[in-house]
């Protein structure tokens, strides 16, 4: 497990506890405290992280049919990355609540933190989100969840970002196929190293039996105790390889494949797949059997283990030689499955301000800059404390102060439908022609139908930054341009706005020319959502970094209008190609009429 202890963070979290004291009750939020004892913990008197994926396990499972009014399973567990351990006598906390509600299925929130209680101390454990499902009724009928209404802006933030990651969890399988397939993790030469130890004899088989008390109140095996024994068996993997005890780190999704039930024997195997320096990965598999009957693949997981030291620090570890054919592909896959973890480390876990602004750009890692991208907007968008700077023709510019970063939002209501709007702004080409400062954009490369890659010049440096720029001759200083990355999104419920997010990436092919200065964008794009009479609210934003801020404070102040001009550019942008896309559609144009299709009818009517 990872530390991270200090005082800052923990007077962070601190300040966090007491403002969530403060927030209203989510009506499905469960909350469960337990004392550590020693039945719970290990051999260095550490509740075992079986007993806490449990707990875990029940209260997210409780949370989830308080928001069903009906029974519900577990269907995966989101990475689970552990930052400190918990010591018999202290005591655990766990808070569980649905963040948002799809059809049939919830995305559950899990806060895991520790209490002392000799101290008066508090820290975070760790925060996982997991996915239920309900159960069909008695009948065979599907039970369709009501949707989740969010109180406070912590709960707006999880709700809009929660079809993000819905998004990337459905991808989450794809995207370690495409980086084996396309050869973009380089693969280890398993042989190469002599003292290499076989993997062999790191391999666990245990067998158990699933009675009554191992079962949930529905009959079925409880999905907690089910990753309490893959964590067990992965533990003992683990030793084998160092012969000394494992601190686990980091479980990698869980994904239920299938239900087991009272009578059933779970088979579970566990093998290191690979060891890198300080780290190893442990592949565990779980199967359900009958006394007759063929063995059904209930669940697989992949675990990080570290073997630390007497003071806390990883030692390094012997290499592994993997079986042959199938210990090689899992070889491989564990390489694949650790770059994952690095992208996603360096990606989506770090605070937004930490996040380098250009972030190296490669298939490999599109998916979570994407997910980055996007969930970024929403998050700043879902802030609820905007101030009103000014106001002029219904034109609103907004401000938001944090620490280093000054934020800006313009909106105002436009005469067009929200979908024919997301098709014209999120191609970006089209901006030249309403954003004066926009001197030139070009597409790179079209990733996939929602995220695209662009370069664009402004006409001097004296802007400092994409957007609604301001102060500045335009005729004067060096050409500036960006590498964008461009993630656009349509709604999931008619609740939900269409996105369009931009930040900043670096490509290799396309460095910083001369004659130019390259500009860096954090977080910036609109959010388009339908109003009454087909009408839209457009709100731009853009995230401001403290080397911009001289640019855009005479706007602020009241010194200056280009807000105000430049988003009525886009306004009679927007009212003009909206007649022109309704004749294209008249004269023949079927498939402009599914949204699906909204953004080639976008590039057809501007002949760009």
């Amino acid at each position: 497990m990872s530390f991270r202890a200090s005082g800052d963070l923990e007077e962070e979290e601190e300040d966090e506890e007491e403002e969530e004291e403060e927030e209203s009750l989510n009506p499905s939020e469960v909350k469960m405290s337990q004392i550590v004892m020693p039945c719970h913990s290990n051999h260095r008197q550490e509740l075992s992280v079986g007993q806490l994926l449990k707990w875990i396990d029940c209260t997210a499972c409780l949370a989830a049919e308080r928001h069903a009014g009906s029974p519900c399973v577990t269907a995966s567990m989101d990475d689970i990355h552990f930052e400190h351990t918990i010591s018999v006598g202290q005591v655990v906390n766990i808070k569980a609540k649905v963040n948002r509600a799809f059809n049939t299925s919830m995305e559950v929130g899990i806060h895991v933190s520790c209490e002392d209680l000799f101290s008066d101390r508090h820290w975070r454990v760790c925060h996982a989100y997991a996915t239920f499902v309900t159960q069909r009724t008695n009948t065979g009928k599907k039970v369709i969840l009501k949707p989740i209404v969010p109180q406070t802006q912590k709960e707006q933030v999880e709700y809009s970002v929660a079809a993000e990651r819905r998004r990337v969890r459905m991808l989450h399988d794809d995207i370690i196929r495409d980086l084996l397939s396309h050869g973009s993790v380089q693969q280890a030469d398993s042989c190469a190293v002599g003292n290499a130890v076989a993997a062999e004899r790191t391999k666990v088989e245990s067998v158990e039996l699933v009675l009554p008390p191992h079962a949930n109140h529905q009959v079925n095996t409880f999905g907690g105790q089910i990753m309490a024994w893959m964590v067990n068996v992965a533990t003992i993997a683990a030793s084998r390889l160092f012969q000394a005890h494992p601190t686990l780190r980091t479980i990698d999704m869980f994904t239920f494949r299938g239900p087991s039930h009272v009578g059933d024997r779970i088979l579970l195997s566990a093998i290191v797949n690979n060891a890198f320096k300080n780290s190893m990965e442990v592949g565990v598999r779980a199967e359900a059997y009958q006394e007759e009957g063929p063995n059904r693949h209930i669940n697989s997981a992949f675990m990080t283990f570290e073997v630390l030291d007497d003071n806390g620090k990883p030692r390094t570890l012997p290499r592994i030689r993997p079986e042959p054919l199938e210990g090689e592909r899992r070889f491989n896959e564990a390489i694949a499955r650790k770059k994952i973890r690095l992208d996603r480390k360096y990606i989506i876990s770090q605070k937004q301000g930490e996040v380098p602004l250009s972030v190296p750009w490669d298939p490999t890692n599109q998916v979570y800059l994407s997910y980055n991208n996007v969930s970024a907007l929403k998050m700043l968008a879902a802030r609820n404390n905007w101030r009103l700077s000014s106001e002029k023709d219904k034109v609103r510019l907004y401000t938001l102060e944090q620490k280093f970063m000054l934020s800006i939002r313009v909106e105002s209501e436009v005469d067009i439908p929200a979908h024919r709007a997301f098709c014209l702004l999120a191609e970006l080409r089209n901006r030249a022609s309403w954003d004066t400062h926009y001197q030139k954009c070009e597409l790179i490369h079209q990733v996939d139908d929602d995220d695209f890659l662009y370069r664009v010049v402004t006409p001097s440096v004296g802007l400092g930054g994409v957007g609604f720029p301001t102060s500045a001759n335009q005729g004067e200083g060096i050409l500036q341009d960006f590498i964008l990355l461009a993630s656009k999104r349509k709604p999931y419920d008619s609740g939900d706005p269409y996105v369009i997010a931009l930040r900043s990436v670096s490509l290799p092919t396309h460095p910083t020319a001369e004659g130019y200065k390259r500009g860096e964008v954090l977080c910036a794009g609109f959010t388009i959502l339908d109003t009454k009479n087909n009408t839209s609210l457009i709100s731009y934003y853009n995230q401001a970094s403290p080397e911009v801020l001289p640019y855009i404070s005479t706007d602020i102040a009241g010194l200056s209008s280009s807000f105000y001009h430049t988003f009525c550019s886009c306004s009679q942008y927007l009212t003009r190609n909206r007649l022109q896309l309704t004749s294209e559609e008249q004269t023949g144009q079927n498939q402009a009429k599914s949204t699906e299709t909204c953004l080639s009818v976008a590039l057809d009517s501007t002949h760009l």
